[in-house]
């Protein structure tokens, strides 16, 4: 049966292409009381604009218990009910707004979440790394898959046409260690979509993709995970391995009692999602 939920949305991952939903847009965020919620499929880009969300921006929506995701936070939504309430939380004070939510999920480390996952299948979590040591850069394939290539190349009859959806060549991994004595580090894959849509924007500028890749390096490592930052990083489970658990996205205020104006950092362009 459905229920209406109020949603602070958190992450958005980068599109991937889908044969039955056009893409799909993992979308995950707190309610009111701090949990964590996974909305799941989203198709987001074909949405009417009226629905489209940014993160730290209250939503309500009609959700359902998803009937083929066992991963406890993962909630099928009605998209078509999404309304969107107000402003994105801004980031006066510290992120104070923002905080005030976000962190009554009470950070954790790795070791301590794959505990609870085994005791109660807890998929989602909010991490705080001691030290974040490297965001490694792999080489991935320019091209989406056949299957996925054919079906974004596929002139359909009915519905809507499809909207352009880059590939991003890279793949990019946090390497980190948490707050706690029995870590001996982490190296997890990140994808966040403000990764792809800063690459893509940095290619757009310089042309060149491994410089391109280099600034989303000095972003989402040497300043989000800077010294000036208090970072934590939203983790979760991958449904077809769910033993495996990936970086979704950086949540970074300035650390209490920094010099204004020595850390500030420009949220990336929203344009993926705006255009």
């Amino acid at each position: 049966m459905a229920e209406k939920q109020k949603v602070l949305i958190t992450v958005k991952t980068y599109p991937l292409p889908s044969e039955k939903y056009l893409e799909l847009v993992c979308t995950a965020g707190m309610l009111e009381d701090g949990s964590f919620i996974r909305l799941y499929p989203v198709d987001y880009r074909y949405q009417p604009i009226w629905r489209w969300y940014k993160k730290y921006q209250w939503i309500e929506v009609e959700v359902e218990k998803h009937d083929k995701d066992p991963r406890k936070e993962s909630y099928r939504p009605k998209v078509e009910t999404i309304q969107v309430l107000g402003k994105p939380l801004d980031t006066a004070n510290c992120w104070a707004a923002r905080k005030a939510i976000v962190l009554k999920q009470q950070p954790t480390s790795m070791e301590t979440l794959r505990e609870l996952q085994e005791r109660d299948g807890t998929s989602l979590g909010l991490v705080k790394p001691r030290e974040v040591t490297d965001l490694i850069i792999e080489p991935d394939s320019e091209e989406w898959k056949l299957k996925w290539k054919a079906d974004i190349e596929q002139l359909r009859l009915f519905g809507p046409d499809r909207k352009p959806l880059e590939k991003v060549p890279f793949k990019f991994r946090y390497r980190f260690t948490c707050e706690d004595e029995r870590c001996r580090g982490h190296t997890m894959m990140i994808e966040d979509w403000e990764v792809g849509e800063l690459y893509l924007k940095e290619l757009k500028r310089c042309g060149n993709p491994k410089a391109a890749a280099e600034s989303v390096r000095e972003k989402f490592l040497g300043e989000l995970c800077g010294p000036g930052k208090d970072t934590h990083f939203y983790v979760g489970t991958v449904l077809r391995y769910p033993k495996s658990w990936i970086v979704l996205g950086v949540f970074w205020p300035p650390k209490v009692g920094t010099p204004k104006g020595k850390t500030d950092v420009k949220e990336p362009s929203l344009s993926l999602f705006e255009t």
